[in-house]
C-alpha cells in the first residue's frame, strides 16, 4: 500500500524529509480497526515529531494524526464498529500514523464520521476535538451543561486548530464569555466568527487589553500559544480559584507560585495520554468523537477546514509542514485522496 513516512529527521526544505513509500498492508487484531484512509489532517504535532534530530528509522515512520476513512476489517475483539462505517480520529503517537492507505486504529479512540460531511471536512476535527473539550470539561471542570454560564474564558491562541473548536465548545455548550487572542486581521475575524465575543492581541499586553474591557479576571485560561511566553501574563489575569491549561510544553520550569495567593490551578492536556497508557477510560475519546459527530451534524459545531491539499503525497505533506512551520495557518490543513 501507499504511505508517506520518513528514514531520517530533517528540514522540511529537504526531498528527503518525507518521502513516498510502498509498504504492507496490516491486518487487524483484536480491538484493532483497518481503516481505508480517504482524508488526513495536518498538526503542529507532526511537525514537531519531523523536526530535525539525530536517528535513523529502519523500518521507516509512518506520521500522521488526524484522518478520515472507511473501515475495512475489524479485529476479533471489536464491538463498536463494523467494515463500510464511516469514521474519523486521531489515533495514538505511540503508533504509526495515519499518512498511508490502510492504516491501524483502536476502536476505543475512534468516532462515527459527521454523516453530514465530507471526509475532507471531518478529517479536520478529531485531534483538535478531543483536545479542546478534554482541556475545557476534564482538565479544567468547565460544565458541558451550561452550568459555568456567564463565565469566562480566555483562549490564547484562538484562531489555531485548537483554538477554534474551543471557542465553539465554550460558547455553545458551556455559554461561557471567550475572550479569544489573536495577532492578524484574517485570524482575529476567524475568531469573532466561530463566536468568540472579544479578541484582543497576545503581541501586546493581555491583561491589560482585558481590563480595559472592564474585566478584571478571567475564570478559566486555555494556553494554546508558548507557556513560557505567557506564564506571567495568564497568572496576573486568571480570577481567585480560576484554572489555567496549557497544551505547550514549556522550555524550562514555569513559577507556580504566582498562582499560590489567587489559589488558583494549573493541568496540562495532552490527547495522547488515554491511548498511550491504555487507560480505564480510553473509550471516553469514542464517546467525545461521536458527542462531536452529533453536534457538527446538528449544525452547532462547524468544521475548521481551511484548506483542501490533493492528493495525499509526499511533496504536498512536505508543503503542509512548511505552512504548519510558518505559524501563520488558519483553520485546518487537509489533504485528501491518492493517486
Amino acid at each position: 500500500m501507499k504511505a508517506v513516512g520518513l528514514h531520517r529527521y530533517l528540514p522540511i526544505q529537504d526531498g528527503d524529509a518525507l518521502i513516498d513509500l510502498e509498504v504492507d498492508q496490516p491486518s487487524p487484531e483484536g480491538r484493532d480497526l483497518l481503516v481505508e484512509v480517504r482524508a488526513i489532517s495536518m498538526n503542529p504535532v507532526d511537525a514537531k515529531v519531523r523536526a530535525p534530530k539525530e536517528g535513523l528509522e529502519q523500518p521507516p515512520r509512518i506520521l500522521g494524526w488526524d484522518a478520515a476513512g472507511v473501515v475495512s476489517a475489524v479485529g476479533s475483539e471489536v464491538t463498536l464498529f463494523a467494515p463500510g462505517d464511516e469514521v474519523f480520529y486521531a489515533g495514538s503517537i505511540t503508533r504509526p500514523g495515519a499518512n498511508s492507505e490502510y492504516h491501524l486504529v483502536d476502536e476505543r479512540i475512534v468516532g462515527a464520521k459527521p454523516g453530514s460531511r465530507s471526509f475532507a471536512e471531518a478529517a479536520a476535527l478529531p485531534l483538535t476535538s478531543i483536545t479542546a473539550w478534554e482541556a475545557l470539561f476534564d482538565r479544567m471542570g468547565v460544565s458541558a451543561s451550561g452550568d459555568d454560564s456567564g463565565k469566562r474564558l480566555l483562549v490564547l491562541g484562538g484562531a489555531g486548530g485548537v483554538g477554534s473548536i474551543a471557542i465553539q465548545l465554550a460558547k455553545q455548550l458551556a455559554g461561557l464569555e471567550v475572550i479569544a487572542t489573536a495577532s492578524r486581521d484574517e485570524s482575529r475575524a476567524w475568531c469573532l466568527e466561530l463566536g468568540s465575543d472579544h479578541v484582543v492581541n497576545h503581541r501586546e499586553d493581555i491583561p491589560a487589553q482585558i481590563r480595559a474591557l472592564g474585566v478584571e479576571g478571567v475564570d478559566f485560561v486555555l494556553c494554546l500559544n508558548s507557556t513560557d511566553q505567557h506564564w506571567e501574563a495568564m497568572a496576573e489575569i486568571v480570577a481567585p480559584q480560576g484554572h489555567i491549561c496549557s497544551i505547550v510544553e514549556t522550555s524550562a520550569p514555569v513559577d507556580l507560585r504566582l498562582l499560590m495567593s489567587k489559589s488558583a490551578s494549573f493541568s496540562w492536556e495532552l490527547m495522547f495520554t488515554r491511548p498511550m497508557f491504555g487507560t480505564a477510560d480510553m473509550v471516553k475519546q469514542h464517546e467525545l468523537l461521536n458527542e462531536v459527530s452529533r453536534l457538527v451534524d446538528a449544525g452547532t459545531l462547524r468544521t475548521t477546514l481551511g484548506e483542501v491539499i490533493r492528493p495525499i503525497s509526499a511533496a504536498n505533506l512536505r508543503r503542509a509542514h512548511q505552512q504548519i512551520e510558518g505559524g501563520r495557518t488558519v483553520g485546518k490543513i487537509v489533504l485528501e485522496g491518492w493517486e
